[in-house]
């Protein structure tokens, strides 16, 4: 059997933009006023009469060659070994290079000095329970678990839906799917 990989979808046809996910995440996490681990993107689409919105739930995209690892020069990013990339922040120097690495502009400086992102709620996933974001999601347009797993849910719909990623051509081989 492999060893489990997190990732999360985004089903943009649920997704209402209504940021339950953002304060949820504020509230497990503590994240301080003016900082976010995860945040609402609505892009618009098309011309006038014919426009669609894309609304997508974005956070830290948990990828699979992740370069804000590649250049930590403390050791402070790593990857858990099911594939969720984590900071730990007291071996974090503020030096934001990995800041600069990151495509997907999923981390801060928190006020402490240690830079900060999404985790996937690891603490709650190590308890067996979701991340906050997914839990509390009012539309269940959240969908999170082990794509190695065939019998989970994120298996089954990446299997059965179309879906992107961003900035493929990063190589970063990002674990946060948009769901068609």
């Amino acid at each position: 059997m492999s060893p489990k990989r997190y990732a999360m979808a985004v089903d943009m046809k649920k997704c209402v933009g209504c940021n339950a996910c953002v304060i949820a995440c504020k509230n497990e996490n503590k994240v301080p006023l003016n900082h976010f681990r995860d945040w609402v993107e609505q892009e618009l689409n098309g011309e006038y009469p014919h426009l669609s919105m894309e609304i997508r739930s974005q956070r830290c995209n948990h990828c699979s060659e992740p370069p804000c690892v590649d250049v930590c020069p403390t050791g402070a990013s790593w990857i858990t070994k099911d594939g969720i990339v984590l900071v730990d922040n007291k071996k974090c120097i503020g030096c934001k290079a990995c800041i600069a690495a990151c495509p997907y502009d999923a981390r801060y400086v928190h006020p402490k000095g240690y830079v900060d992102k999404c985790t996937f709620c690891a603490h709650r996933v190590k308890a067996s329970l979701k991340p906050a974001c997914v839990e509390i999601c009012p539309t269940s347009s959240l969908i999170f678990g082990d794509i190695n797993d065939p019998d989970s849910e994120i298996s089954k719909v990446l299997g059965s839906r179309k879906y992107k990623v961003n900035h493929v051509e990063t190589g970063c081989k990002p674990n946060l799917y948009f769901l068609e």
